[in-house]
Protein backbone atom coordinates (compact mmCIF):
# COMPACT_ATOMS: atom_id res chain seq x y z
CA UNK A 1 0.00 0.00 0.00
CA UNK A 2 1.53 3.36 -1.29
CA UNK A 3 2.13 5.53 1.96
CA UNK A 4 0.13 8.98 2.30
CA UNK A 5 2.92 12.04 1.62
CA UNK A 6 0.05 14.67 2.73
CA UNK A 7 1.22 14.16 6.20
CA UNK A 8 4.76 12.19 6.72
CA UNK A 9 8.07 12.42 5.34
CA UNK A 10 8.20 9.39 2.54
CA UNK A 11 11.33 7.23 2.03
CA UNK A 12 12.30 5.50 -1.24
CA UNK A 13 11.55 2.15 0.37
CA UNK A 14 8.27 3.45 0.90
CA UNK A 15 7.31 3.58 -3.35
CA UNK A 16 8.93 -0.11 -3.48
CA UNK A 17 12.49 1.08 -4.75
CA UNK A 18 15.71 0.61 -3.84
CA UNK A 19 18.41 3.64 -3.44
CA UNK A 20 20.60 2.75 -6.35
CA UNK A 21 21.86 6.46 -7.02
CA UNK A 22 23.97 8.31 -5.24
CA UNK A 23 22.58 10.93 -2.42
CA UNK A 24 24.77 13.75 -2.50
CA UNK A 25 23.46 16.65 -3.34
CA UNK A 26 22.48 19.64 -1.27
CA UNK A 27 20.32 22.61 -1.78
CA UNK A 28 23.02 24.60 -2.97
CA UNK A 29 23.76 22.28 -5.56
CA UNK A 30 20.23 21.63 -6.79
CA UNK A 31 19.72 25.38 -7.00
CA UNK A 32 23.17 25.86 -9.19
CA UNK A 33 21.86 23.29 -11.25
CA UNK A 34 18.75 24.70 -11.88
CA UNK A 35 20.37 28.26 -12.56
CA UNK A 36 22.34 26.37 -15.33
CA UNK A 37 19.37 24.40 -16.67
CA UNK A 38 17.87 28.21 -16.98
CA UNK A 39 21.29 29.71 -18.11
CA UNK A 40 21.61 33.01 -16.33
CA UNK A 41 22.73 34.79 -19.23
CA UNK A 42 20.04 33.47 -21.50
CA UNK A 43 18.83 36.67 -22.72
CA UNK A 44 22.28 37.83 -24.52
CA UNK A 45 20.53 34.90 -27.10
CA UNK A 46 17.39 35.65 -27.35
CA UNK A 47 17.44 39.34 -26.58
CA UNK A 48 16.22 41.24 -29.68
CA UNK A 49 13.27 38.91 -30.59
CA UNK A 50 12.09 39.29 -26.18
CA UNK A 51 12.58 43.13 -26.53
CA UNK A 52 10.60 43.41 -30.23
CA UNK A 53 7.67 41.53 -29.63
CA UNK A 54 7.35 43.23 -26.00
CA UNK A 55 8.01 46.18 -27.53
CA UNK A 56 10.34 47.60 -25.42
CA UNK A 57 9.34 46.70 -22.31
CA UNK A 58 11.67 43.62 -22.16
CA UNK A 59 11.78 43.83 -18.13
CA UNK A 60 8.72 43.93 -17.41
CA UNK A 61 7.88 40.44 -19.78
CA UNK A 62 10.34 39.22 -17.59
CA UNK A 63 8.84 40.47 -14.34
CA UNK A 64 5.40 38.96 -15.86
CA UNK A 65 7.22 35.65 -16.75
CA UNK A 66 8.58 34.96 -13.02
CA UNK A 67 5.30 35.66 -11.87
CA UNK A 68 3.50 33.46 -13.97
CA UNK A 69 6.12 30.71 -13.23
CA UNK A 70 5.79 30.98 -9.54
CA UNK A 71 2.86 28.80 -9.84
CA UNK A 72 4.19 25.87 -11.61
CA UNK A 73 7.18 26.17 -9.02
CA UNK A 74 4.63 25.84 -6.31
CA UNK A 75 3.08 22.96 -7.95
CA UNK A 76 6.43 21.26 -8.45
CA UNK A 77 7.51 21.86 -5.24
CA UNK A 78 4.51 20.54 -3.84
CA UNK A 79 4.17 17.02 -5.64
CA UNK A 80 8.26 16.28 -5.29
CA UNK A 81 7.37 16.65 -1.37
CA UNK A 82 5.20 14.13 -1.64
CA UNK A 83 6.79 11.76 -4.26
CA UNK A 84 10.55 12.48 -3.38
CA UNK A 85 11.67 10.16 -6.61
CA UNK A 86 13.24 10.14 -9.60
CA UNK A 87 11.21 10.85 -12.88
CA UNK A 88 9.65 14.46 -12.51
CA UNK A 89 6.42 14.67 -13.95
CA UNK A 90 6.29 11.40 -14.72
CA UNK A 91 6.59 10.24 -11.40
CA UNK A 92 3.88 12.87 -10.01
CA UNK A 93 1.52 11.96 -12.40
CA UNK A 94 1.69 8.27 -12.06
CA UNK A 95 1.50 8.13 -8.10
CA UNK A 96 -0.23 11.25 -7.76
CA UNK A 97 -3.38 10.40 -10.57
CA UNK A 98 -2.93 6.54 -11.88
CA UNK A 99 -0.18 4.91 -14.09
CA UNK A 100 -1.55 5.67 -17.50
CA UNK A 101 -1.53 9.31 -17.06
CA UNK A 102 1.90 9.04 -15.62
CA UNK A 103 3.09 7.81 -18.61
CA UNK A 104 1.44 9.55 -21.02
CA UNK A 105 3.03 12.48 -18.93
CA UNK A 106 6.41 11.31 -19.23
CA UNK A 107 5.93 10.84 -22.51
CA UNK A 108 5.13 14.19 -23.56
CA UNK A 109 8.07 15.62 -21.23
CA UNK A 110 10.36 13.24 -23.44
CA UNK A 111 9.46 15.51 -26.41
CA UNK A 112 11.24 18.34 -24.43
CA UNK A 113 13.59 17.15 -22.68
CA UNK A 114 15.39 14.23 -25.74
CA UNK A 115 15.11 17.79 -27.87
CA UNK A 116 16.20 20.39 -25.73
CA UNK A 117 20.10 19.49 -25.73
CA UNK A 118 19.87 18.93 -29.24
CA UNK A 119 18.83 22.26 -29.70
CA UNK A 120 20.99 23.41 -27.45
CA UNK A 121 24.35 22.17 -29.35
CA UNK A 122 22.65 23.44 -32.20
CA UNK A 123 22.71 26.92 -31.38
CA UNK A 124 26.43 26.90 -29.87
CA UNK A 125 27.51 25.24 -32.71
CA UNK A 126 25.80 27.44 -35.36
CA UNK A 127 27.31 30.73 -32.61
CA UNK A 128 30.58 29.37 -33.33
CA UNK A 129 30.76 29.65 -36.93
CA UNK A 130 30.30 33.41 -36.82
CA UNK A 131 33.67 33.23 -34.95
CA UNK A 132 35.53 30.27 -36.63
CA UNK A 133 33.63 29.81 -40.20
CA UNK A 134 36.52 27.57 -41.46
CA UNK A 135 35.28 24.52 -39.28
CA UNK A 136 32.24 22.39 -39.81
CA UNK A 137 30.06 23.20 -37.66
CA UNK A 138 28.97 19.67 -37.56
CA UNK A 139 32.37 18.67 -35.56
CA UNK A 140 31.58 21.10 -32.85
CA UNK A 141 28.39 19.57 -32.30
CA UNK A 142 29.98 16.14 -31.93
CA UNK A 143 32.83 17.82 -29.13
CA UNK A 144 30.28 19.19 -27.24
CA UNK A 145 28.16 15.97 -27.10
CA UNK A 146 31.13 14.17 -26.22
CA UNK A 147 31.73 15.95 -23.64
CA UNK A 148 28.86 16.46 -21.56
CA UNK A 149 27.86 12.98 -22.23
CA UNK A 150 31.38 11.71 -20.62
CA UNK A 151 30.70 14.31 -17.79
CA UNK A 152 27.47 13.02 -16.96
CA UNK A 153 28.74 10.01 -16.85
CA UNK A 154 31.22 10.48 -14.43
CA UNK A 155 28.45 11.16 -11.86
CA UNK A 156 26.15 13.66 -10.15
CA UNK A 157 28.78 15.20 -7.94
CA UNK A 158 31.37 15.41 -10.83
CA UNK A 159 28.36 17.52 -12.80
CA UNK A 160 27.65 19.50 -9.93
CA UNK A 161 31.21 20.69 -9.60
CA UNK A 162 31.37 21.54 -12.97
CA UNK A 163 27.62 22.96 -13.33
CA UNK A 164 30.06 25.64 -10.37
CA UNK A 165 33.03 26.49 -12.46
CA UNK A 166 30.23 27.88 -15.32
CA UNK A 167 27.88 29.52 -13.08
CA UNK A 168 30.63 31.43 -11.55
CA UNK A 169 31.79 32.05 -15.12
CA UNK A 170 28.75 33.44 -16.25
CA UNK A 171 28.11 36.02 -13.34
CA UNK A 172 31.37 37.00 -13.74
CA UNK A 173 30.55 37.83 -17.52
CA UNK A 174 26.65 39.20 -16.41
CA UNK A 175 28.74 41.40 -13.98
CA UNK A 176 31.30 42.61 -16.30
CA UNK A 177 28.48 43.93 -18.87
CA UNK A 178 26.65 45.08 -16.56
CA UNK A 179 29.78 47.37 -14.94
CA UNK A 180 30.27 48.20 -18.30
CA UNK A 181 26.64 48.99 -19.16
CA UNK A 182 26.07 51.14 -16.02
CA UNK A 183 28.89 53.19 -16.33
CA UNK A 184 28.33 54.14 -20.07
CA UNK A 185 24.66 54.99 -19.20
CA UNK A 186 26.18 57.18 -16.75
CA UNK A 187 28.81 58.69 -19.47
CA UNK A 188 25.65 59.38 -21.73
CA UNK A 189 25.18 56.17 -23.66
CA UNK A 190 21.63 55.87 -24.72
CA UNK A 191 18.69 58.07 -23.29
CA UNK A 192 19.98 57.90 -19.13
CA UNK A 193 17.54 55.70 -16.54
CA UNK A 194 13.70 55.38 -17.11
CA UNK A 195 10.96 53.39 -16.20
CA UNK A 196 10.11 52.42 -19.86
CA UNK A 197 11.42 49.11 -20.42
CA UNK A 198 8.65 48.47 -16.94
CA UNK A 199 6.53 50.47 -18.41
CA UNK A 200 5.52 52.19 -21.29
CA UNK A 201 1.94 53.88 -21.42
CA UNK A 202 1.95 54.42 -25.23
CA UNK A 203 2.46 50.63 -26.10
CA UNK A 204 0.92 49.09 -23.22
CA UNK A 205 -2.17 46.95 -23.15
CA UNK A 206 -3.88 43.89 -22.71
CA UNK A 207 -2.77 42.54 -25.81
CA UNK A 208 1.14 43.01 -24.91
CA UNK A 209 0.18 41.61 -21.63
CA UNK A 210 -0.91 37.99 -23.04
CA UNK A 211 2.00 38.12 -25.87
CA UNK A 212 4.70 38.99 -22.71
CA UNK A 213 3.71 36.16 -20.97
CA UNK A 214 4.15 33.94 -24.25
CA UNK A 215 7.57 34.39 -24.69
CA UNK A 216 8.96 35.02 -20.87
CA UNK A 217 6.95 31.64 -19.75
CA UNK A 218 9.51 30.09 -22.60
CA UNK A 219 11.94 31.74 -21.25
CA UNK A 220 11.91 30.28 -17.85
CA UNK A 221 11.64 26.72 -18.99
CA UNK A 222 14.19 24.79 -16.98
CA UNK A 223 13.42 24.84 -13.22
CA UNK A 224 11.72 21.54 -13.57
CA UNK A 225 14.91 20.14 -14.66
CA UNK A 226 15.57 19.95 -10.59
CA UNK A 227 12.70 17.39 -9.89
CA UNK A 228 14.71 14.82 -11.88
CA UNK A 229 17.65 14.91 -9.00
CA UNK A 230 15.22 13.88 -5.93
CA UNK A 231 17.03 10.32 -5.73
CA UNK A 232 20.16 12.04 -5.69
CA UNK A 233 19.60 14.99 -2.80
CA UNK A 234 20.20 14.75 0.50
CA UNK A 235 18.42 17.36 3.31
CA UNK A 236 14.79 15.88 2.85
CA UNK A 237 11.39 16.13 1.08
CA UNK A 238 11.12 19.53 1.07
CA UNK A 239 14.71 20.26 -0.45
CA UNK A 240 13.66 20.17 -3.90
CA UNK A 241 10.57 22.52 -3.52
CA UNK A 242 12.67 25.05 -2.15
CA UNK A 243 15.47 24.92 -4.47
CA UNK A 244 12.81 25.29 -7.40
CA UNK A 245 11.58 28.31 -5.99
CA UNK A 246 15.06 29.57 -5.37
CA UNK A 247 16.47 29.16 -8.96
CA UNK A 248 13.19 30.67 -10.55
CA UNK A 249 13.34 33.99 -8.52
CA UNK A 250 17.38 34.15 -8.56
CA UNK A 251 17.54 33.74 -12.23
CA UNK A 252 13.88 36.16 -12.85
CA UNK A 253 15.81 38.98 -10.94
CA UNK A 254 19.38 38.30 -13.08
CA UNK A 255 16.94 38.52 -16.46
CA UNK A 256 15.19 41.36 -15.06
CA UNK A 257 18.38 43.99 -14.38
CA UNK A 258 20.79 42.62 -17.13
CA UNK A 259 17.63 43.36 -19.93
CA UNK A 260 16.95 46.79 -18.06
CA UNK A 261 20.62 47.79 -18.15
CA UNK A 262 21.00 46.53 -22.29
CA UNK A 263 17.18 48.37 -23.10
CA UNK A 264 18.83 51.58 -21.57
CA UNK A 265 21.83 51.55 -23.66
CA UNK A 266 19.88 51.64 -26.89
CA UNK A 267 16.43 52.19 -26.50
CA UNK A 268 15.50 51.96 -29.99
CA UNK A 269 14.91 48.40 -30.39
CA UNK A 270 14.06 49.21 -34.54
CA UNK A 271 17.83 50.62 -34.69
CA UNK A 272 19.41 46.51 -35.02
CA UNK A 273 20.74 45.48 -37.63
CA UNK A 274 20.20 42.13 -37.11
CA UNK A 275 17.55 40.72 -33.68
CA UNK A 276 19.51 37.66 -33.33
CA UNK A 277 22.84 39.36 -32.73
CA UNK A 278 21.19 42.81 -31.14
CA UNK A 279 22.60 41.36 -27.66
CA UNK A 280 26.56 42.08 -28.84
CA UNK A 281 25.66 45.52 -30.75
CA UNK A 282 25.00 46.86 -27.03
CA UNK A 283 27.60 45.07 -26.00
CA UNK A 284 29.84 46.36 -28.52
CA UNK A 285 28.40 50.17 -28.00
CA UNK A 286 29.67 50.30 -23.98
CA UNK A 287 32.55 47.78 -24.39
CA UNK A 288 34.03 47.58 -27.81
CA UNK A 289 35.07 44.63 -29.28
CA UNK A 290 36.30 42.96 -26.13
CA UNK A 291 33.07 42.82 -24.37
CA UNK A 292 30.95 42.00 -28.11
CA UNK A 293 33.60 38.66 -27.72
CA UNK A 294 33.37 38.22 -24.41
CA UNK A 295 29.56 37.65 -24.13
CA UNK A 296 29.06 35.84 -27.64
CA UNK A 297 31.41 33.20 -26.45
CA UNK A 298 30.16 32.83 -22.99
CA UNK A 299 26.68 32.39 -24.46
CA UNK A 300 28.17 29.50 -26.59
CA UNK A 301 29.63 28.11 -23.63
CA UNK A 302 26.66 28.12 -21.06
CA UNK A 303 24.09 27.07 -24.00
CA UNK A 304 26.19 24.24 -25.36
CA UNK A 305 28.26 22.98 -22.45
CA UNK A 306 26.33 23.82 -19.13
CA UNK A 307 23.01 23.98 -19.74
CA UNK A 308 23.22 21.17 -22.20
CA UNK A 309 24.92 19.24 -19.43
CA UNK A 310 21.78 20.20 -17.03
CA UNK A 311 19.48 18.97 -19.98
CA UNK A 312 21.00 15.56 -20.46
CA UNK A 313 21.56 15.12 -16.78
CA UNK A 314 17.54 15.45 -16.62
CA UNK A 315 16.06 12.85 -19.77
CA UNK A 316 18.92 10.64 -18.27
CA UNK A 317 16.74 10.53 -14.93
CA UNK A 318 13.10 10.46 -16.64
CA UNK A 319 14.35 7.68 -18.74
CA UNK A 320 15.56 5.99 -15.77
CA UNK A 321 12.47 6.48 -14.10
CA UNK A 322 10.26 5.33 -16.32
CA UNK A 323 12.80 2.12 -17.44
CA UNK A 324 12.51 0.78 -13.54
CA UNK A 325 9.04 0.93 -14.34
CA UNK A 326 9.13 -1.06 -16.81
CA UNK A 327 7.50 0.85 -19.46
CA UNK A 328 10.47 1.49 -21.41
CA UNK A 329 13.36 -0.67 -22.23
CA UNK A 330 14.50 -2.05 -19.06
CA UNK A 331 18.33 -1.51 -20.16
CA UNK A 332 17.89 2.11 -19.41
CA UNK A 333 17.88 1.55 -15.92
CA UNK A 334 20.65 0.43 -15.74
CA UNK A 335 23.36 2.36 -13.28
CA UNK A 336 26.71 2.31 -13.56
CA UNK A 337 28.67 -0.06 -10.84
CA UNK A 338 31.53 2.92 -9.55
CA UNK A 339 29.83 6.61 -11.10
CA UNK A 340 26.29 5.40 -9.68
CA UNK A 341 24.62 7.25 -12.98
CA UNK A 342 22.14 5.76 -15.69
CA UNK A 343 24.65 5.34 -17.39
CA UNK A 344 22.79 3.49 -21.06
CA UNK A 345 20.45 6.13 -21.11
CA UNK A 346 23.24 9.20 -20.84
CA UNK A 347 24.40 7.20 -23.92
CA UNK A 348 21.01 6.88 -25.59
CA UNK A 349 20.19 10.86 -25.49
CA UNK A 350 23.79 11.32 -26.47
CA UNK A 351 23.27 9.22 -29.55
CA UNK A 352 19.88 11.01 -30.55
CA UNK A 353 21.19 14.27 -29.67
CA UNK A 354 23.80 13.85 -32.60
CA UNK A 355 21.20 12.74 -34.74
CA UNK A 356 18.85 15.10 -33.64
CA UNK A 357 20.96 17.80 -33.95
CA UNK A 358 22.72 16.60 -37.72
CA UNK A 359 18.92 17.11 -38.73
CA UNK A 360 17.85 20.09 -37.49
CA UNK A 361 21.55 21.80 -37.99
CA UNK A 362 19.41 24.33 -40.34
CA UNK A 363 16.08 24.46 -38.84
CA UNK A 364 16.14 25.57 -35.29
CA UNK A 365 12.75 27.30 -35.10
CA UNK A 366 11.11 23.69 -35.62
CA UNK A 367 12.84 22.19 -33.29
CA UNK A 368 12.35 25.12 -30.30
CA UNK A 369 8.82 24.22 -31.06
CA UNK A 370 8.91 20.88 -30.47
CA UNK A 371 10.60 21.57 -26.78
CA UNK A 372 7.99 23.80 -25.76
CA UNK A 373 4.86 21.86 -26.96
CA UNK A 374 6.44 18.87 -24.75
CA UNK A 375 7.17 20.60 -21.97
CA UNK A 376 3.88 22.79 -21.45
CA UNK A 377 1.97 19.78 -21.63
CA UNK A 378 3.61 18.15 -18.74
CA UNK A 379 2.89 21.60 -16.85
CA UNK A 380 -0.70 21.31 -17.77
CA UNK A 381 -0.55 17.52 -16.34
CA UNK A 382 1.94 19.01 -13.04
CA UNK A 383 -1.09 21.15 -12.33
CA UNK A 384 -4.09 18.72 -12.39
CA UNK A 385 -1.90 15.96 -10.14
CA UNK A 386 -1.70 18.44 -7.08
CA UNK A 387 -5.25 19.25 -7.75
CA UNK A 388 -5.93 15.46 -7.97
CA UNK A 389 -4.05 14.25 -5.61
CA UNK A 390 -3.82 16.55 -2.65
CA UNK A 391 -7.68 17.74 -2.53
CA UNK A 392 -9.72 14.74 -4.23
CA UNK A 393 -7.55 11.71 -3.13
CA UNK A 394 -6.75 13.34 0.17
CA UNK A 395 -9.02 15.86 1.10
CA UNK A 396 -6.72 18.81 1.80
CA UNK A 397 -7.22 21.89 2.94
CA UNK A 398 -4.31 23.79 2.33
CA UNK A 399 -6.57 25.22 -0.50
CA UNK A 400 -3.97 27.98 -1.82
CA UNK A 401 -0.92 25.76 -2.41
CA UNK A 402 -3.52 22.74 -3.58
CA UNK A 403 -6.03 24.11 -5.47
CA UNK A 404 -6.36 27.80 -6.31
CA UNK A 405 -2.04 28.28 -6.73
CA UNK A 406 -2.73 25.52 -9.18
CA UNK A 407 -5.64 26.24 -11.13
CA UNK A 408 -4.26 29.71 -11.76
CA UNK A 409 -0.51 28.25 -13.33
CA UNK A 410 -3.31 25.52 -15.61
CA UNK A 411 -4.53 29.10 -17.00
CA UNK A 412 -1.63 30.49 -17.51
CA UNK A 413 0.04 27.83 -19.08
CA UNK A 414 -3.13 26.95 -20.90
CA UNK A 415 -2.81 30.35 -22.29
CA UNK A 416 0.53 30.00 -23.63
CA UNK A 417 -0.37 26.41 -25.07
CA UNK A 418 -3.30 27.91 -26.95
CA UNK A 419 -0.99 30.04 -28.78
CA UNK A 420 1.57 28.28 -29.76
CA UNK A 421 2.85 27.73 -33.21
CA UNK A 422 0.28 25.46 -35.09
CA UNK A 423 3.40 23.32 -36.20
CA UNK A 424 4.05 22.31 -32.83
CA UNK A 425 0.76 21.53 -31.85
CA UNK A 426 0.87 19.35 -34.29
CA UNK A 427 4.25 17.36 -33.78
CA UNK A 428 2.52 17.26 -30.06
CA UNK A 429 -0.60 15.61 -31.13
CA UNK A 430 1.33 13.21 -33.22
CA UNK A 431 4.15 12.30 -30.31
CA UNK A 432 0.68 11.97 -28.21
CA UNK A 433 -0.60 9.66 -30.15
CA UNK A 434 2.17 7.68 -30.90
CA UNK A 435 2.36 7.80 -27.09
CA UNK A 436 -0.89 6.06 -26.48
CA UNK A 437 -0.45 3.73 -28.99
CA UNK A 438 2.68 2.66 -27.60
CA UNK A 439 1.35 2.43 -24.31
CA UNK A 440 -1.72 0.30 -25.67
CA UNK A 441 0.74 -2.57 -27.28
CA UNK A 442 2.99 -2.40 -23.86
CA UNK A 443 -0.03 -3.29 -22.04
CA UNK A 444 -1.21 -6.66 -24.21
CA UNK A 445 2.07 -7.69 -24.63
CA UNK A 446 3.34 -7.40 -20.72
CA UNK A 447 1.69 -8.97 -17.78
CA UNK A 448 2.91 -6.98 -14.87
CA UNK A 449 1.49 -5.13 -12.27
CA UNK A 450 3.74 -1.64 -13.05
CA UNK A 451 1.03 -0.84 -16.02
CA UNK A 452 -2.03 -1.34 -14.09
CA UNK A 453 -3.79 1.67 -13.40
Amino acid sequence: MEKDSTNSTSTLSDFGYQQQLERSLTLKDLIIYGLIFMVPIAPFGIYGSVVSSSQGMIALTYLIGMIAMFFTAISYGQMSQAFPIAGSVYAYAQRGINKSVGFLAGWMIILDYIFVPSLLYVISANSIKSLLPGIPVWIWLVLFIAMNTIINVLGIEFTARTNIVFLVGEILVLIIFMAFGLWGITHGVGAGFTIKPFFDASHFNMNFVLTAVSVAVLSFLGFDGISTLAEETKGGNKTVGRAILWALMIVGVLFIAQTYIASLIMPDYNSFKDLNTAFYEIAFKVGGSFLQYLTTIATILAWGIANALAAQAAISRILFGMARDKTLPQILAKVHPKFKTPYISTYLVGIISLIVGLIFMDNVGVLSSIVNCGALTAFLVIHISVVYYYVIKNGSHHFWKHLVSPIIGFIIIGFVMFNLDPLAKEIGIAWLIIGIVYYAILRMTQRNTSLDL
